[in-house]
């Protein structure tokens, strides 16, 4: 399973001279069989084979002989010069791409880890709550609770309160679902607290959400990241794939507030920068608290190889005429050195607002 550990060594991973084959593919045998998936392989494949022949071999022997069909995505990383090979299956799908580089191509992976890592979602009903436990969309871990049968009482049965018939069986059921709603969030409190998780949906019926939503700990209210609508007997896969699409919703959302809030920022001179040679800059200078990229930018750059400052073009005038190292993607490089100095990354997808922006920009630290 992918995690921070496993992006950090591709992060750290240069091939110096050699070239690093990534290759991220939608694998969903769901949508397409999976010889179709490897017909898409071979077709991304067919224009760097004469160069990268032990590469290529490296990457089919994998689709051919280790990979676990079923798993919807996947990415591969391949040096054979250097003796590397890495390969991720998860169970979120890729658009499929081909890079080559020094480095591994993680910006997908860097998506990835943000928008789905360590995510929980909780099903609740008027007897008790089932939890679960995601990461990448791949389920870890699950537990659950359940409190005692809410009987319905007939209309007229039981003992009569202020002469309204039914009145202490209406009564009593109520209290009877508190009690198990109560039972069930101190539960889940203390579930989610030991998985560490970073963002939680509720579902179930809108009533009972509301209701239990209000009874968690401060704590875990404080990371619900929204609620919808399901049975509790709709069983773990639909449970899954409905929140994914949520996940999908919301992360949209934040990317449109996020470049609203960067364009406002820069535009009334706050602690922002957009453009490529500017954010460049804060990037090298240690500055940038969050990088915002458009998914799928890249572009040609320099760093200069005693300072290691990254430059969009050659700057003679600060660092004379000599020591440039030329860069296929400057781009890429920003994002590992934006990570590596424990900033963020977010790479947003069809925003016209970041295209005007020139694709990339920067919250700054100070």
């Amino acid at each position: 399973m992918f995690d921070q550990e496993n992006l950090q060594e591709l992060l750290q991973f240069n091939g110096g001279e050699e070239q690093v084959v990534s290759v991220y593919m939608d694998a969903d045998v769901a949508q397409r069989t999976s010889e179709k998936v490897k017909l898409h392989l071979r077709t991304l494949l067919k224009d760097v084979a004469p160069a990268y022949d032990a590469d290529v071999r490296a990457i089919e022997s994998y689709f051919d002989y280790a990979f676990p069909w079923g798993t919807p995505g996947v990415a591969v990383f391949s040096c054979a010069s250097q003796d590397f090979f890495r390969a991720y299956p998860v169970s979120v799908t890729f658009r499929r791409r081909l890079r080559i580089r020094t480095r591994p191509y993680v910006k997908p992976l860097v998506h990835l880890l943000e928008y789905y890592a360590d995510y929980g979602v909780t099903v609740v009903d008027q007897i008790g709550a089932q939890f679960y436990c995601y990461h990448l969309g791949e389920l870890t871990d699950t537990g659950g609770v359940m409190g005692a049968d809410v009987r319905k009482l007939k209309r007229g049965s039981g003992s009569s309160v202020m002469g309204m018939r039914g009145g202490q069986g209406v009564r009593g059921e109520e209290e009877q679902v508190l009690r198990n709603m109560r039972e069930a969030a101190e539960v889940a409190g203390k579930f989610y607290e030991r998985r560490k998780i970073r963002r939680l949906f509720v579902a179930g019926t809108a009533e009972n959400v509301a209701q239990f939503r209000e009874l968690l700990p401060r704590k875990l209210q404080s990371c619900i990241a929204g609620t919808f609508a399901v049975d509790m007997d709709a069983g773990e896969p639909a449970v899954r794939q409905r929140s994914l699409a949520l996940l999908q919703e919301l992360n949209a959302e934040r990317e449109q507030r996020l470049v609203e809030q960067m364009v406002s920022s820069a535009a009334a001179g706050g602690a922002a920068v957009t453009g490529l040679g500017e954010t460049l800059r804060m990037v090298s200078d240690g500055r940038v608290a969050t990088l915002i990229v458009s998914e799928d930018d890249h572009a040609g750059g320099y760093r200069h190889e005693s300072t290691g400052y990254l430059m969009a073009d050659a700057d003679e005038e600060l660092f004379g005429d000599n020591g440039y190292a030329p860069l296929d993607d400057v781009v890429e490089e920003a994002v590992a050195r934006t990570l590596e100095q424990s900033g963020q990354v977010e790479f947003v997808s069809d925003n016209a607002g970041l295209e005007e922006a020139r694709h990339i920009r920067a919250i700054l630290r100070y």
